[in-house]
C-alpha cells in the first residue's frame, strides 16, 4: 500500500510522543527522511498534511486516528496516546530567518512575470525615499511592490495603433505585500496593511513565503478575502514558478487616482514607476523595460541567487 501523510503523521506522533501542531510535524517528517516515502506530495504538502489531520478530527468522532488537544496553537497527538499538560510543551523555537524580506522581491518579480494572469513588470518601493510626513500620516500608504501588465508589447505595430485608436484599455496594474511569514498573530495587520496600500490598484495582493497551515487560518483569509478583495500568493522557494494564487483578487474597474497622485508626489521610486508605464503605453515607441525590476533569466540563476541568500521555507 502507499504511504500517505496520514502514516506519516502518525509515524512523527508516535517517535515524538507529544502533541505537535501540523507544521511541526511536517518539519520532524523532514528531519526524519519521511517525506520521500510519500512520492508526489504536491505543491503544499504541509497544507495537505494540516488537512488530513483536521479532517479526520473533525469528521470521523470517536474512531479519529487523531485528537485535536489544544486550539491556538492547534496541537495534535494520537488516539490512545498519554495525555499530556499542553502549557508544559516545549514546541521547536521558530528559526529566525537569515535572509531579509527584501530578498524576496526578485523572486516574487519573477512570479508575476511569468504567471499567465499577471504577466506583468514590477518596480520595488523603497519606503524609505518618501517624503517625510508627520508620524503616521504615511502609515500603510506604500505597497512593497507594484506591477503592471501591457498585454501589447509583443503586438505587430498595426494592432497597436489599432488598439490606439479605439482607447482600448490595455493597462492593468497591481499592488503586492510582501512577508516572510504569516500566522493568526500577523494575519489581519498583515492583511489590513494590504488593504490600506492596495486601494490605487486593480488588483491587490497579500504575499508570504511561509504560512499557517491550520485550515482555520485559511478560512479566516477567505473571509477576509471576501470582505476585502485582497488576494493571497504563495512563494516558493525551490522554484519561483510554482508559486501559486491561493486566494483570487478582487478585480477593480475605477482606480483610485488620489491615491496615486500621493505616491507619485511623495515617493521617487512610485514617480519612476508612473513613468515608465506612460511611456510604454505610448505605442509609437518600442516597449522598454530597462525601468522595471529585474527577474531571473534561468532557473539556476534562481537556485544560485536562493542559496546565496539561504532562502528557505
Amino acid at each position: 500500500m502507499a504511504y500517505t501523510f496520514t502514516d506519516l503523521a502518525k509515524d512523527v506522533l508516535n517517535t515524538v510522543k507529544q502533541p505537535m501542531s501540523v507544521n511541526d510535524v511536517w518539519e520532524k517528517a523532514l528531519e526524519m527522511g519521511l517525506v520521500q516515502k510519500l512520492g508526489s506530495a504536491g505543491k503544499t504538502p504541509a497544507a495537505t498534511l494540516g488537512a488530513r489531520m483536521y479532517g479526520d478530527t473533525k469528521y470521523a468522532g470517536e474512531n479519529s486516528i487523531f485528537i485535536r488537544v489544544s486550539n491556538r496553537p492547534a496541537l495534535f497527538k494520537l488516539r490512545g496516546q498519554a495525555d499530556v499538560d499542553v502549557a508544559n510543551i516545549q514546541t521547536p523555537k521558530e528559526k529566525v530567518p537569515t535572509f531579509k524580506e527584501r530578498d524576496l522581491h526578485k523572486i516574487l518579480s519573477s512570479y508575476v512575470l511569468s504567471d499567465p494572469h499577471f504577466s506583468c513588470y514590477t518596480t520595488t518601493i523603497f519606503h524609505e525615499k518618501s517624503k517625510r510626513k508627520a508620524k503616521g500620516q504615511n502609515a500603510w500608504l506604500h505597497p512593497d511592490i507594484v506591477g503592471v501588465r501591457f498585454p501589447f508589447q509583443d503586438y505587430e505595430d498595426n494592432a497597436r495603433q489599432l488598439m490606439k485608436s479605439m482607447s482600448v484599455g490595455i493597462c492593468k496594474l497591481f499592488s503586492f505585500e510582501l512577508k516572510t511569514d504569516i500566522n493568526f498573530s500577523t494575519l489581519r495587520e498583515s492583511y489590513f496593511q494590504a488593504v490600506s496600500n492596495s486601494s490605487w490598484a486593480n488588483e491587490g495582493y497579500l504575499v508570504a513565503l511561509k504560512y499557517d497551515q491550520d485550515p482555520e487560518f485559511l478560512d479566516e483569509m477567505r473571509r477576509l478575502n471576501n470582505a476585502f478583495g485582497i488576494g493571497f500568493i504563495r512563494l516558493d522557494s525551490e522554484d519561483y514558478v510554482q508559486s501559486e494564487i491561493i486566494l483570487s483578487a478582487k478585480n477593480n474597474e475605477i482606480l483610485d487616482w488620489n491615491t496615486i497622485s500621493r505616491l507619485s508626489e511623495d515617493n521617487e521610486d512610485f514617480k519612476r514607476f508612473a513613468h515608465s508605464v506612460t511611456k510604454n503605453l505610448n505605442v509609437d515607441e518600442l516597449f522598454s523595460k530597462d525601468n522595471f525590476d529585474k527577474t531571473f533569466e534561468t532557473l539556476d540563476e534562481f537556485l544560485a541567487y536562493v542559496k546565496d541568500k539561504k532562502i528557505k521555507v
